[in-house]
Order: structure tokens, then C-alpha cells, then sequence
């Protein structure tokens, strides 16, 4: 029988072992210049109505970069959940306004890729953005009690029943909040989007990659049963706050 004294003993040195820090990835805060890249990456499609998540370029709309896709989950929380983090084509600059830019213009979608799209919209899905590892939210606000709140992700499009129509969301307006810690140095402490469905008739698009969205109310239709013609656009607006990067 071991003696209870060596039991303690041993139990005392497990005690006093040095413990070796613990670090995970994607967690530190990481400081920007002006106008230095803030990538912008894309995780996954959800819906509450399916509760089916799919992958970012599952849909046609979503082109991707020049360089190929690069899959990454970034810390531990992201393994565990199985979200599968991919780059975009978006471009954002720190504190550096976009007034509207191309990101796809003329995508052709076969009548398959219009059925899954049509598929994705009527099942309510949203589509979860990320920038320095904080999601982006679609911020609302109440009517009747101007009360304001939050929903994670933004929607990909628009369903109506009567009479029934399906319109996608191809516009997305970036509203990045910094946080300025020193003369030179940026964090980023809020992420929201506001999407638009804007007719990709009123879209004129540039060269250079800019665009310029002319006047009227018409929306981008989707027929899931033939083809259809979208561009895909967006434009980015930082705000500073005085929200620091631990309470964001």
C-alpha cells in the first residue's frame, strides 16, 4: 500500500508544476494604420426556418476572389461550431470611405443556380460576414417604441407572397466603427450591414471598379425558374467610437 504521505507529496509537486500560457488564435486585438487592408471574410448561410447552414459560395452571386478560396477557422470556438471562415472579394480600407464599388458585375445564373437562389431567399436565410473576427449585425429599430436592436448576419433577399416574388439583397452598405487607441493606430469595434435589393439596370458600372447607382425604386428580381442577370455591389462608411476593442 502506498503510504498516504507520498500521495500528498505527489499531489503537492502536481501543484507547483508551472503552467504554460494558453494562447488562442484570432482573440488579441490587431491594430491598423489608415488605409491599411481590413480584410473582410465570410463564414457560412444560416436560417432558423431550416436550421441548415451552407457554405458562403453555395450560391451563384457570391464570386469569388481572384486568388482562389482559402478556408480557415481561426480559434478554437470557430472548430467547435464547424464554421468553415473563406476570404471575399470585398476591398476596405481603415477609416477609408467607399462611395460604391464593384464587386461582380453580370453574373449569369443558369436556371439551377436561379432555382437555389430563389431556394435560399423563400427559406429566410442570412449570410454572416466577418472583419478582425467580430460579425457583422443588421441593426432595426422598433416603429412604434423607436426602441433599436440587433440581428446577426444581414438577409440574402427579400420573399413575398401575393403576389409572390423573390428579390436579392445585391447592394450591401458597410458601417465599420474604430476605435483610434494612439495617433497612427486603428481597431475595429463594430460591424454592421445594411442591405439593399437595387435592379442591376440602375447599376452603372466603371473600369476602374467604381459604380454610380441611378435614381428609382426598382428592386433586383430573381426568377427561380430561368435565368438571371445580377451585379453585385457595395460601399463601406467608418464612424469612430469611443467604444474600446475589450468591450466591443
Amino acid at each position: 500500500m502506498i503510504p498516504a504521505t507520498f500521495i500528498s507529496f505527489l499531489s503537492i509537486a502536481c501543484l507547483i508544476q508551472p503552467i504554460l500560457p494558453f494562447y488562442i488564435p484570432g482573440v488579441a486585438p490587431l491594430d491598423f494604420k489608415k488605409g491599411e487592408n481590413v480584410e473582410v471574410k465570410a463564414v457560412k448561410m444560416t436560417s432558423t426556418k431550416t436550421q441548415l447552414p451552407y457554405d458562403y459560395y453555395d450560391i451563384g452571386i457570391h464570386c469569388k476572389p481572384s486568388n482562389g478560396t482559402i478556408y480557415k477557422s481561426e480559434n478554437l470556438g470557430e472548430i467547435l461550431r464547424g464554421d468553415r471562415i473563406v476570404n471575399t472579394k470585398f476591398q476596405v480600407g481603415m477609416d477609408t470611405n467607399v462611395a460604391c464599388r464593384t464587386l461582380c458585375k453580370d453574373v449569369n445564373l443558369t436556371p439551377e443556380q436561379s432555382k437555389t437562389l430563389g431556394k435560399r431567399i423563400r427559406n429566410n436565410y442570412y449570410v454572416h460576414l466577418l472583419v478582425d473576427n467580430l460579425p457583422c449585425a443588421t441593426k432595426f429599430q422598433n416603429v412604434e417604441t423607436h426602441e433599436t436592436f440587433y440581428e446577426h448576419g444581414y438577409r440574402l433577399g427579400i420573399y413575398t407572397k401575393e403576389p409572390e416574388a423573390m428579390y436579392v439583397n445585391n447592394h450591401l452598405i458597410m458601417r465599420l466603427h474604430y476605435h483610434q487607441e494612439a495617433d497612427e493606430s486603428f481597431r475595429v469595434v463594430g460591424f454592421e450591414v445594411e442591405p439593399k435589393s437595387i435592379d442591376s439596370k440602375r447599376i452603372k458600372t466603371e473600369e476602374d471598379g467604381t459604380c454610380v447607382i441611378q435614381g428609382g425604386q426598382d428592386m433586383q428580381k430573381i426568377n427561380p425558374k430561368e435565368e438571371n442577370k445580377v451585379t453585385m455591389t457595395y460601399e463601406v462608411e467608418w464612424t469612430p467610437s469611443e467604444t474600446r476593442w475589450a468591450s466591443r
